[in-house]
């Protein structure tokens, strides 16, 4: 059965559930406001909390796989069953990895990550350009083929990529343009929403670039980081309605009751739609 590309199957989720993105990002700090041992039981117990929570209502959920992978070949097997699991109960998965290597070594991440045959398929990754775009080509073909996205990092919230992202080239354009221009030629002839999308902080406030990549625009720096749902318009103009924002600890911080969680999860999804509209 033919698979639906990732740009559409995201839109029909974003205009059912909203336009939010949950990240379930289990550090240290968070397991013990939530009551947890920093341990691989308490990784778990977080973790199909947030899921069964959050899985069956949300758009997308977005896990952090550095704080699963701090716990090894365990704290996967967590990751694995948290991505079958959101899978399973209608939320998209985007594998937060941040993945940039070259040749064989980038196709072996695709693997892991876009492959339906791998357990940790997820619906999209998020990948870094920085060792050229053409490194990325291996996971940008085989997401196409499989159906999956990929998120470039383009403009963070970090204030230290701008080192990188705000560096001009010989025609005066940034870096960051550079490979926003390369996502949207990724994305020409998609009907409706492109599968290649930018990861463009909501804390940026002017991004001077075009955002017009006929894709999406994931926008962490949502809550903890100082950005609102009201800044959406603001940073993203035009692009605004192809945003997915993340949030993360402003929506966690309400566990470990599932309630709260939802509740959280619902506040921000209509702040969100509102500012959108």
């Amino acid at each position: 059965m033919m698979v639906q590309p990732f740009g559409a199957r995201l839109r029909a989720a974003m205009d059912e559930r909203g336009p939010l993105c949950v990240g379930i990002d289990p550090h240290a700090a968070l397991l013990q406001a939530w009551g947890l041992a920093d341990d691989i039981a308490g990784l778990e117990t977080f973790t199909r909390t947030v899921v069964d929570a959050l899985a069956d209502r949300v758009a997308v959920l977005k896990p952090q796989s550095a704080f699963f992978e701090r716990f090894g070949s365990r704290g996967i097997a967590v990751l694995e069953a948290a991505v079958a699991d959101a899978r399973s109960a209608g939320a998209l998965v985007i594998m937060d990895a941040k993945r940039g290597d070259i040749g064989s070594t980038m196709a072996g991440y695709a693997a892991a990550y876009v492959d339906k045959n791998s357990p940790l398929a997820s619906d999209a990754v998020t990948v870094s350009p920085y060792l050229g775009f053409g490194s990325l080509r291996p996971v940008l073909d085989l997401a196409a083929e499989q159906g999956a996205g990929v998120f470039v990092l383009a403009l963070t919230s970090n204030p230290e990529g701008a080192e990188v992202q705000r560096a001009t080239a010989a025609d005066g354009s940034s870096v960051a343009a550079a490979m926003l221009r390369h996502i949207a030629v990724e994305n020409a002839g998609a009907r409706g929403l492109g599968s290649v999308g930018a990861v463009v902080g909501a804390t940026l406030g002017e991004v001077g670039v075009d955002l017009d990549i006929n894709g999406p625009l994931l926008a962490p720096g949502i809550g903890a980081q100082g950005a609102t749902p009201a800044d959406i318009p603001k940073v993203f103009g035009a692009a605004a309605r192809n945003v997915v924002p993340s949030v993360s600890r402003e929506v966690l911080r309400h566990g470990p009751s599932a309630a709260g969680l939802r509740d959280a999860a619902a506040r921000y999804a209509e702040e969100c739609q509102a500012a959108v509209n």
